[in-house]
């Protein structure tokens, strides 16, 4: 049995993400979906909490065949042992997905094998792509699977996202 553990803010999990674990799941049993920069939220940048995140992904997949584990990853400022943190959070893995630079390197030097796959569409398929939609009043819905839509209406996240992104300057 192969486990992979991919790595993602998932703000929100979207059709880029989708197509992504899509992939990975022709080459593992199992997959870990680390939740990045776990306890953020409530901003332009990072307007989803953990637990919403979790309930994207797994709405998303809960017709897939691929075994998932949804875990919440917070951030680390020490690079040098972000490895191991993810480790300890984390069930054990045999291969890490990435196409980040930095990733790719730290789970290198940590000795666990990194595969990389193309992106999906990246010029629209990317986070700040559906945040800038959802700011906007644009169609942001064509670019995440329908459960996670379905989860952003339920928790409101277009008005949080349209709330957090004003701001109270009068334009100086």
């Amino acid at each position: 049995m192969t486990r992979g553990f991919y790595i993602g803010r998932f703000q929100p999990y979207h059709n880029g993400h989708h197509s992504m674990v899509e992939t990975i799941a022709e080459e593992v049993d199992e997959l870990v979906l680390g939740i990045g920069s776990a306890g953020d939220s409530h901003s332009e940048h990072d307007p989803f909490t953990a637990g919403e995140r979790i309930m994207m992904l797994t709405k998303s997949l809960v017709d897939s065949d691929l075994v998932t584990y949804a875990v919440p990853i917070e951030d680390l400022d020490r690079n040098s042992v972000w490895v191991s943190h993810v480790q300890s959070m984390c069930p054990t893995f045999d291969v890490a997905y990435s196409n980040n630079p930095l990733v790719i390197r730290l789970f290198e030097e940590a000795g666990i094998e990194v595969r990389q796959s193309p992106m999906f569409n990246r010029e629209v398929l990317e986070g700040s792509e559906v945040r800038e939609r959802m700011v906007e009043g644009g169609d942001w819905e064509s670019l995440v699977p329908d459960a996670c839509a379905e989860v952003v209406r339920e928790i409101d996240g277009v008005e949080r996202i349209q709330m957090v992104a004003d701001t109270d300057t009068n334009g100086a």
